[in-house]
């Protein structure tokens, strides 16, 4: 008997303890969680309808319009075609200050459409498909901003929910015409997410890019019989490529140069008159990678007199790298301690060895750990996004949750086959918790809101922020 009592009094002060580390939640946040979990199906089912449309920037009819369409049925008011692109929108909810945004993201990437199985096999071969996780950003979002709806719409909170529809993030970036267009200008915090391999707070800036075409005209001419009345753009196309890769011993390590050749002649008995090729160059800073955009320009000009042929340079779109707020997302963090890791089964793990297998990664499963938050680097490495752009507009907290095993080659076909089944939905569902938590904060703590400001002021000193976004319309129909 005593022994029973003992292992008793054991367990009721383990559980005590785990009680006592357990933090509390208010009521507000609790509803928020059940909020989302009871649309669980409804948010899957919307999820796998994106997956399945496929659709690439600026193209994404059925998917904006799948989102708009059940923000409407919600009860928000959208805005739809906004910045004068068809696939962007908005959808509020409330009136009056504050104002607390969240952004959307929906659309694909060319070739890599896939099923939902752990080995490459292409849904529809050569066709789009998400392979950045965006059919479960859009979602999660969405589902974060109709918890908080609900909570505006009972009383429970008091301001404004905006929820953003935000195109062509993989290619043109989207919210640069709708910062463009004055939607950012009167929000006081933005949430936005990533899915990701880890479940963390996201505090790395990523790095600022540019998007440039260079289009090379000379002479076409039969390439056998009269080449010396040929002046050939491939050539200078040629001699452009080299002067880059030349260059690159030149550059600091945190610069990346991308090229893309998309026309370089048409047979192989003309001397080509044309050749076209898009240029990408980035870095950890605004500043480093208009330094080298300039002079890659240069390399395009130089390339344009050896092949004796004229030159053009188009600016596609570009992007700042992300003005990190770590005071957002310190509660952000608080919130995804509360949550706790998201739970696998045997065959979601055995799923994702499988891809980890196929993708010649570390055969680990899929990460189940709340991260820490990190420190801030002065130049980390990573990707680019024109949430950047965003977040030197207003200030913006950043979350990444897990969607795919640790060590997947993000932008592949794997990252859809997760994004397709219970590994995704979970990431996404998990997301939309968490930023819904967050955003009750920025909601109930006025003195949160004030010092996420006073950091975002400090950061930005006194740059003022200008698009990197040619003039006139978006490309709508560019490709």
């Amino acid at each position: 008997m005593k022994k029973v009592i003992l292992s008793l009094l054991v367990l009721l002060c383990a559980f005590s303890a785990y009680a006592q580390k357990k933090p509390k939640i208010n009521t507000h946040k609790k509803a928020v969680i059940a909020s989302i979990e009871s649309k669980t199906d409804q948010l899957t089912a919307l999820s796998d309808s994106i997956w399945s449309y496929e659709e690439v920037a600026f193209q994404e009819t059925q998917s904006s319009k799948a989102l708009a369409d059940f923000a409407e049925a919600q009860g928000f008011k959208v805005t739809r075609g906004v910045a004068d692109i068809p696939t962007a929108f908005t959808a509020e909810y409330g009136s009056g200050e504050p104002v607390i945004g969240i952004l959307g993201e929906f659309d694909a990437l060319p070739g890599l459409s896939q099923k939902t199985v752990p080995t490459k096999d292409p849904l529809h071969p050569g066709a789009p498909g998400h392979g950045c996780g965006h059919n479960l950003f859009g979602v999660a979002s969405l589902a974060a901003a109709t918890a908080i709806k609900e909570l505006i719409e009972a009383g429970e909170l008091q301001g404004t929910v905006r929820f953003y529809g935000t195109p062509a993030e993989e290619k043109f970036f989207g919210k640069l015409w709708m910062i463009r267009a004055g939607l950012f200008d009167d929000v006081d915090v933005c949430m936005d997410w990533h899915p990701g391999d880890e479940t963390k707070a996201a505090v790395q800036k990523g790095l600022a890019l540019v998007d440039f075409i260079v289009e090379f005209n000379g002479q076409a001419a039969h390439a056998s019989s009269d080449p010396w009345n040929g002046r050939s753009a491939s050539d200078a196309l040629e001699l452009y490529t080299t002067g880059i890769n030349y260059y690159r011993e030149h550059i600091k390590p945190t610069v990346r140069i991308h090229y893309h050749i998309q026309d370089g002649g048409q047979v192989v008995n003309v001397v080509p008159d044309y050749a076209k090729i898009w240029t990408r160059v980035r870095d950890t800073n605004r500043e480093g990678m208009e330094k080298a955009w300039k002079h890659v320009e240069r390399i395009a000009e130089g390339a344009s007199i050896m092949a004796d042929v004229d030159y053009k340079i188009s600016l596609v779109s570009g992007v700042h790298e992300v003005l990190v707020n770590r005071t957002g997302a310190g509660a952000l963090q608080a919130n995804l301690e509360y949550l706790g890791a998201i739970e696998y089964t045997e065959e979601e793990q055995d799923f994702a060895k499988k891809i980890q297998e196929a993708t010649q990664s570390e055969v680990l499963g899929i990460e189940s750990v709340i991260e820490p938050m990190e420190e801030t680097l002065e130049n980390p490495m990573g990707g680019s996004t024109d949430v950047g752009d965003v977040s030197y507009v207003v200030p913006t907290i950043r979350l990444s949750a897990t969607t795919a095993p640790k060590g997947t080659p993000w932008h592949s076909w794997a990252v859809v086959a997760c994004g397709g089944m219970s590994i995704g939905h979970k990431g996404m569902v998990y997301a939309a918790q968490a930023l819904s938590m967050t955003m009750v904060d920025l909601f109930e703590k006025e003195k949160l809101r004030q010092d996420i400001k006073a950091e975002f002021k400090k950061r930005k000193g006194d740059y003022e922020y200008k698009g990197i976004v040619p003039e006139g319309p978006p490309p709508i129909g560019a490709n």
